[in-house]
């Protein structure tokens, strides 16, 4: 259900649809989506993204690189496999809520520990269904990841000029250091290894490479592939040294996904990055929002793109190989290509629009992707950068 209102007077004077709508979705542009809410009551005021993938919302929902969005599922089918903490790539949610077509399905999972309504609820996030959701994801491709505010109340009741003005002045992701929000309060270990049947997730225990994980809102099974590629993986958080992160003695570093503005960040996990690179051979990779800040350091500028890539089923060319490789995405700023200095190149690109996908530097042991090779899109087309870093590592040594 939706209504489009051009202007503020017609905000004002907008009528509800006659099928009792409980939640509200109000673009900053003054459009209006009515639809049926779901999980908790209140309000959030967020960027509006859409996400093309067919399953994983829970994934996606608990990736920290979701930090300031609304998410638009353009895939109808959400709820039906239901939630399970195994599957949660953080705690909690980081995504302000969740926009779908349908309402949410009973689960039908045998793995199932709680449904979709009753998880978000208790993780105080709003959802909102039967929303015309093509139209929506229509808008954001043509216009650019909106700023939105979305409400949930239950009994119907919305102040929809109070909304467009909370979506007017939110303050966008430019500028914004999101990392520090969803970074870890403290240093861990983690060995868990990619899932396998029958017995979940095993654990590391002959591990070759001792690994500093700098975690700007890095996502579990990041951290999983790296064990499994026979790391021994201290994280730390983002605001980290360079001294910290060498007083671990490391064999390599991996710089994380996250949210947020690469240029904010970079205030502080830039200097530490080049005085790596300047001070050290040590191997170092980089994933998304990684990428973005190793990028940075080496030189090059980012930018914010208009509506993102996010999705599970993005093309991106090897030109080393030319091998193509069916890739899982969420960022909303890219590196500039054309903005890389002699001594990197571009390894990677999206087969979408031709956006900077991969770096390297020439003659070190430095390189990062945009995409999520953890993710299993593809299924497995992207796990060889793990198995590239470790043996960067085994190289060092030898």
């Amino acid at each position: 259900m939706s209504l489009s209102a051009p202007s503020d007077q017609a905000l004002a004077t907008a009528p509800a649809p006659q099928s009792n709508p409980t939640a509200c979705l109000v673009l900053a542009d003054g459009q209006v989506f009515f639809g049926r809410g779901f999980g908790a009551e209140g309000i959030a005021v967020a960027e509006l993204c859409f996400n093309t993938a067919m399953t994983g919302y829970q994934e996606i929902m608990t990736d920290p690189s979701y930090a300031g969005q609304v998410v638009t599922f353009t895939f109808p089918h959400i709820g039906n496999t239901g939630v399970t903490p195994e599957d949660d790539e953080r705690a909690d949610p980081a995504a302000a809520g969740m926009v779908v077509r349908w309402d949410p399905t009973a689960p039908s999972n045998w793995r199932a520990a709680d449904d979709l309504s009753a998880w978000l609820a208790k993780r105080d996030r709003i959802g909102i269904g039967a929303v015309d959701t093509r139209r929506l994801t229509r808008a954001i491709r043509m216009q650019g990841a909106p700023h939105v505010a979305i409400q949930h109340a239950a009994d119907g009741q919305f102040d929809v000029d109070g909304l467009l003005e909370k979506a007017r002045s939110f303050k966008g992701l430019e500028g914004a250091d999101l990392a520090k929000d969803v970074t870890c309060a403290q240093s861990f270990r983690w060995d868990d290894m990619r899932w396998a049947w029958p017995d979940g997730y095993p654990k590391q225990t002959e591990a070759r490479h001792k690994v500093v994980a700098l975690d700007y809102g890095a996502k579990r099974n990041i951290l999983r592939c790296l064990a499994s590629a026979g790391c021994d993986v201290t994280v730390l958080p983002a605001t980290a040294t360079a001294e910290e992160v060498l007083a671990h003695n490391p064999d390599g570093v991996f710089l994380s996904n996250g949210p947020g503005d690469p240029a904010a960040t970079g205030t502080y996990a830039v200097p530490m990055i080049r005085h790596l690179i300047a001070e050290t051979d040590l191997p170092i990779f980089g994933i998304c929002l990684g990428h973005q800040m190793l990028a940075l350091a080496l030189g090059a500028r980012t930018l914010k793109m208009s509506h993102g890539h996010h999705g599970a089923n993005h093309p991106v060319k090897d030109k080393d190989t030319g091998k193509v490789e069916i890739t899982s995405m969420n960022h909303g700023f890219a590196v500039d290509s054309q903005s890389l200095p002699e001594g990197v190149v571009e390894t990677h690109v999206s087969l979408f629009d031709g956006s900077n996908c991969g770096i390297r530097m020439v003659d070190r042991p430095v390189f990062s992707v945009q995409y999520h090779p953890e993710a299993s899109p593809g299924p497995q087309d992207s796990y060889y950068l793990f198995e590239r870093f470790a043996a960067a590592m085994d190289a060092r040594k030898g």
